[in-house]
């Protein structure tokens, strides 16, 4: 029995989002239909949009990896989540190849991301892998004052920067640098803080290192108004006056930029851990040879593994992780104008498209 509904869809590089009525047929074996409650607009999809980076889809495609919902339909072997709340993780490993097996999901290559290997969440509903979803607890959610559109960025912003830090191998009494608090760093700065990091952020954007002064930053740097040279100078002398380590430092790099990457890079100090969170198309010039001058590590990172899920989740549910204040709500019909507005970094909060707000 198909569900009647639509999509938005991407039909070229730079072209509005067009909206398609379409019917969801019934799942197949290992399937479920979500109906979509809310769906993030990450850097990722300004990046398909206006930017050019190739999707694995071809086109028309469906855009939106950041999605909640209900399980409307499932298909045989998924019947037990029927009705179920979730969060759908932002890579779906396939769970049977031998990375898989190897527990290397983000690595697998038979891997489901919606609004790139797969039709995505800017829709009405979405029809997806039944494995790995993340149930979500409604009355939970409701208690941390949060509705199941609010949690949708969970799949990415947070969850992303989450597998970022265990990887880095976060400690208490680490020191944790942040660099870009946007959509995805604002959330790396409550993680690292969570984790029991001492935690410098930096950024262009005054506001935003303002109001993470309120959510784990106990040192903020606007890099419009300090170098690269001055940035670690300033986080050095922070170090020496709280008794902090001079070595081993996590980097975070978060704002997909040439600039950002270049003061993640430049920061690097004995032991030091640099994650690339961010992703831009731009190249940059570095010298390599400091990883092996300070045994430093460099690390990327690609989504996060369903099975963090929960665990992420949890840090929302107890109030270590805050997203309320970093997301608004906005209708899914206000699609074109709202990516518009991330494009001219007119947003102040992650937007979070909607059906039928």
């Amino acid at each position: 029995m198909s569900i009647n509904g639509y999509r938005w869809q991407m039909t070229a590089v730079g072209a509005p989002f067009v909206k398609e009525d379409c019917s969801f047929e019934t799942p197949v074996a290992g399937e479920v239909t979500v109906e979509v409650a809310g769906c993030g607009v990450c850097h990722t999809d300004l990046g398909f949009l206006y930017d050019g980076v190739r999707t694995n889809h071809e086109l028309p495609l469906t855009l939106g990896h950041e999605i909640s919902g209900r399980v409307v339909a499932c298909g045989e072997g998924a019947e037990g989540l029927l009705g179920k709340a979730v969060v759908i993780p932002a890579v779906m490993p396939c769970g049977e190849c031998d990375l898989c097996q190897r527990g290397l999901g983000t690595l697998c290559r038979g891997q489901k991301m919606p609004g790139n290997d797969i039709q995505g969440g800017f829709a009405s509903h979405i029809t997806v892998p039944a494995r790995g979803l993340c149930p979500v607890d409604e009355k939970q959610l409701e208690a941390a004052g949060m509705s199941l559109a609010e949690v949708a960025v969970l799949a990415d912003a947070v969850t992303t920067p989450y597998q970022a830090a265990l990887l880095a191998g976060i400690n208490e009494g680490d020191l944790a640098i942040v660099i870009g608090v946007g959509g995805v760093g604002g959330y790396a700065v409550q993680i690292a803080h969570a984790m029991g990091a001492h935690v410098v952020a930096i950024d262009v954007d005054q506001a935003k290192l303002d109001q993470l002064k309120d959510f784990g930053a106990e040192l903020t740097l606007n890099a419009k108004e300090h170098d690269a040279r001055a940035i670690k100078q300033l986080i050095k002398a922070h170090v020496k006056a709280n008794g902090l380590r001079a070595t081993e430092w996590r980097i975070f790099e978060c704002s997909g930029s040439t600039p950002g990457q270049e003061t993640a890079f430049s920061l690097l100090t004995y032991g030091s851990h640099l994650a690339v969170v961010g992703f831009t198309m731009a190249k940059l010039e570095l010298r390599l040879s400091n990883l092996m001058a300070f045994s430093a590590r460099l690390q990327g990172n690609w989504g996060c593994l369903p099975e963090y899920y929960p665990k992420a989740l949890d840090l929302v549910l107890q109030n270590k992780i805050q997203m309320k204040p970093f997301v608004k709500l906005h209708p899914l019909n206000d699609i074109n104008a709202v990516f518009e507005a991330a494009k001219g970094h007119l947003l102040t909060e992650r937007a979070i498209l909607v059906p039928n707000l």
